[in-house]
């Protein structure tokens, strides 16, 4: 049997894997002991009783008198919400950063170097405690918005948009000024966008960095090459660079969207509700640490392998596609 590499293969997986199971068998049995001793009981049970708390922020119905549960639950929508949002704003502004990191104009290519050196060397706390003391200081009252667009108004209250009334859905709702500021339409709160700042300009440098390389990995003749055929500067980056560069580009930006993810986390020392900061103060509440944590762990770990496995997809279709 050792002289068959397969069955050795599957001998040493599964002696690691009874390994494992061994190792958390253990810990599990040594932390029902110690927690036993101290008269705390672990269990999930206190997810169904009522929080008795507000979220100021949520996206699906919530009230104080819901269960633990569901707060989690509006936690993960909003851990969600800015993680796709800010993954889009930082892939979009680092292909540009990227593209104009490579471009023929020398004060554009200074300018984009230059962004991506200096966000990407200063803290991404620091960045979010900036972003969150801009929104909230240097922004006019709410009795006074900064209009950016016929109906978009900027304040200390965030940003306000037109959005459809779920009262009378799919009415259109515009903000309207009232006795006490804006109302009406939708709103996103400056811890919101103070997060969503953050987190998407400092990916966007590293992003930038990522596709700067993918586009100089392809080998220059195939720009050449391009360029005989008469295509234009972005003909050539849509039909011939990119598709080359994306086998380079896919991996190392998967990881980048799992960091902007977990950097998310970050979101509690600015006071916007996401899961973290639903779990800590359920933790406080209920004084269940281990399994706060635990679920804190398996989410994260489930939205990483999510994001993993839409990528790895991705990257299969392009290689299907020939690129």
């Amino acid at each position: 049997m050792w002289s068959q590499p397969r069955l050795r293969g599957l001998l040493w997986q599964a002696l690691l894997l009874v390994l494992l199971i061994s190792i958390l068998v253990v810990i599990g049995v040594n932390l029902n002991a110690n927690m036993a001793s101290r008269g705390v009981t672990f269990g999930f049970d206190f997810l169904f009783t009522p929080a008795g708390f507000d979220i100021s922020e949520h996206v699906i119905p919530y009230s104080a008198d819901r269960p633990y549960w569901q707060a989690l639950l509006v936690g993960l929508m909003n851990t969600f919400k800015v993680s796709f949002l800010g993954i889009l704003m930082a892939t979009t502004l680092g292909l540009f950063l990227a593209m104009g990191s490579l471009s023929v104009n020398p004060l554009m290519a200074w300018l984009s170097k230059g962004y991506v050196e200096l966000i990407r060397n200063v803290p991404l706390l620091l960045q979010l405690f900036f972003w969150y003391l801009l929104l909230t200081t240097m922004l006019p009252d709410p009795q006074t918005p900064l209009s950016l667009l016929p109906g978009l108004f900027l304040s200390k209250n965030g940003l306000q948009f037109p959005w459809f009334s779920g009262e009378n859905f799919p009415a259109l709702s515009i903000p309207e000024m009232g006795f006490f500021g804006l109302t009406g339409g939708g709103s996103l709160s400056p811890e919101f966008l103070a997060l969503l700042f953050g987190l998407g300009i400092y990916t966007s440098a590293f992003i930038a960095e990522v596709i700067r390389a993918g586009i100089l990995s392809v080998a220059r003749g195939q720009t050449e090459a391009a360029t005989a055929l008469g295509l234009t500067r972005w003909q050539q980056l849509r039909w011939v660079i990119l598709p080359q560069a994306l086998r380079l580009i896919i991996p190392p930006m998967t990881n980048q969207f799992l960091n902007l993810t977990k950097n998310s986390s970050l979101a509690v020392a600015i006071g916007y509700p996401e899961l973290v900061s639903v779990s800590t103060t359920t933790l406080n509440q209920t004084g269940r640490a281990v399994e706060a944590i635990l679920i804190l762990m398996m989410v994260y770990l489930t939205l990483s392998l999510l994001t993993s496995l839409v990528m790895h997809r991705f990257e299969a279709a392009t290689r299907e596609k020939g690129f």
